[in-house]
């Protein structure tokens, strides 16, 4: 998407983590977009719960995302964890 906002990024994370972090979002983009492939997105998910296993840190990244972008990841991640195959995610 060519839309002007900025990811929440933790200043204390390293560099491998925001890009984790930055791919998951972009996989988020692409659901929203074009639609993406679950398996995309169910491994850039991993990766994003391994720099934040918090839940309610996860909400709130979340929130900060939507607030920018106006996308919501939850619709996409609720639609992934409903998911009993791959398939092409479009939200």
């Amino acid at each position: 998407m060519a839309e002007e906002y900025s990811y929440p990024i933790d200043a204390d994370w390293t560099t491998e983590e925001v890009i984790d972090v930055v791919e998951f979002f972009e996989a988020v983009e692409a659901a929203f977009d074009k639609g993406v492939d679950s398996r995309v997105l169910k491994e850039r998910y991993d990766r994003f719960k391994n720099v934040v296993p918090s839940k309610a840190e996860e909400k709130t990244i979340f929130r900060d995302f939507k607030q920018s972008s106006g996308m919501e990841a939850y619709r996409a991640v609720k639609q992934l964890k409903d998911l009993e195959e791959d398939v092409t995610i479009k939200v």
